[in-house]
């Protein structure tokens, strides 16, 4: 399993996208959108908007929040086998 995570400091929903894939020991390549050249512009072009954070795995995709809602616990950890709690 390859898994980038797409992200900015200043984020606070890729903050805790992190905080889950640590906790349950989830290897995870970080791509920072501000100090990344051309990473804004490969989500743009990916997703059709710059919202981070961004999960690439294995080449797919995945937005793990929505907005309003937050971060999609109970989504990730299905998508990752894991347990919520």
């Amino acid at each position: 399993m390859e898994l980038t995570v797409y992200s900015a400091a200043w984020c606070r929903d890729c903050r805790e996208a992190k905080r889950f894939l640590s906790k349950h020991n989830i290897a995870f390549n970080e791509i920072d959108i501000e100090n990344t050249p051309g990473a804004a512009d490969e989500l743009l072009a990916n997703v059709g908007k710059r919202a981070i954070p961004q999960f690439v795995l294995d080449g797919k995709w995945i937005q793990p929040y929505k907005p309003g809602r937050g971060f999609l616990y109970e989504e990730m950890a299905a998508l990752f086998g894991v347990s919520n709690m």
